[in-house]
């Protein structure tokens, strides 16, 4: 049997790593042994971060909704206890676009929470 040499997979395997590393600083991107390393840490830190993406969105939804909040006199954690006790189910993503775009209709949501925190 004809002796097989690793050159070409070792080549190919490389290349994946070296690709993923592309636009690391100094060694990190050029040599494989360092890229290797640093691929293998962001590609742990992307999952966290995927999970913290989800909790920085909540985060600054709920800035929004507060913000709105107060400026028809309420604060967030009222308004949220009102719309509770009026069973209005909308999430904080929809509440914050309606900070935003739809001021009206925030302001009425308000008013609910208003009329049955009173």
């Amino acid at each position: 049997m004809a002796r097989v040499k690793g050159g070409l997979n070792a080549k190919r395997k490389h290349n994946r790593v070296l690709k993923l590393a592309k636009g690391y600083y100094g060694a990190r991107s050029k040599q494989y042994r360092v890229a290797k390393q640093s691929v293998m840490r962001a590609l742990t830190s992307s999952f966290a971060g995927r999970k913290q993406r989800k909790r920085d969105f909540r985060a600054l939804w709920i800035t929004r909704i507060n913000a709105a909040a107060r400026m028809n006199g309420l604060s967030y954690s009222k308004l949220m206890y009102g719309l509770k006790l009026a069973n209005v189910d909308i999430n904080r993503k929809m509440l914050s676009e309606m900070a935003i775009n739809d001021a009206e209709g925030f302001t009425a949501l308000t008013e609910i929470a208003k009329s049955k925190l009173a």
